[in-house]
């Protein structure tokens, strides 16, 4: 019989620990996008076209999903050299595979390939920074045709590492020809729909 509480006690306080951690990665994400949506109504930083800035009031969403939030394996590729990466304009701003993420989605298994930036290796405050560019089955039907982009960092340690599509956003030139950003490399293409994150309401120029 005690073992029997002991176990029940233990399922419960398993479950209240569940539940924490559900509400303090929803607090997290929404946190986030108050963030993004603060960047935006900023003339300092946002990305926006002087007209769209003033019709701005924050970004369309999908609704949070932490079965898009996922467990990576993260493998490091060594010995990868710099290569010009592919942008909306001439710019080729160098970038390396850093590694692969293996993860799954719905019971499937998908990959993804992360890269490092050159120009921003020599900064200290970037120097665990990874880019994870990736397009899917919603990229130009309800979010941005070029793809979408996540931040992630190198894990201290260990080999896993939380990829958050909730967290995914928009390249800057999704809003105005002043930017120039990364096309999404074919290898990170999913055959997947991954409705998460950031949405994007089509332009006529984009139709």
């Amino acid at each position: 019989m005690k073992y029997i509480l002991l176990v029940l006690c233990l399922n419960v306080s398993s479950s209240l620990f569940a539940q924490n951690d559900k509400k303090a990665i929803i607090k997290e994400i929404k946190a986030y996008q108050k963030e993004l949506n603060e960047a935006y109504k900023d003339p300092e930083k946002s990305p926006l076209e002087p007209a769209d800035l003033k019709k701005f009031k924050k970004h369309d969403f999908f609704p949070i999903n932490l079965a898009y939030r996922v467990k990576a394996k993260l493998t490091v590729t060594e010995n990868e050299g710099y290569f010009e990466m592919t942008t909306t304009t001439t710019r080729r701003p160098k970038y390396r595979k850093y590694g692969i993420i293996e993860f799954e989605i719905e019971g499937k298994k998908y990959q993804l390939n992360v890269y490092q930036s050159q120009d921003l290796q020599g900064k200290i405050a970037y120097k665990d920074y990874l880019f994870l560019p990736f397009k899917d089955l919603t990229s130009g039907v309800d979010t941005y045709k070029v793809g979408r982009y996540i931040e992630l960092s190198i894990p201290k340690e260990g080999n896993e590492i939380i990829v958050d599509f909730n967290k995914a956003y928009n390249p800057y030139c999704a809003y105005s020809n002043d930017y120039s950003c990364p096309i999404v490399p074919s290898e990170n293409h999913l055959n997947v729909r991954i409705p998460a994150g950031i949405r994007y309401k089509k332009k006529k120029e984009d139709e």
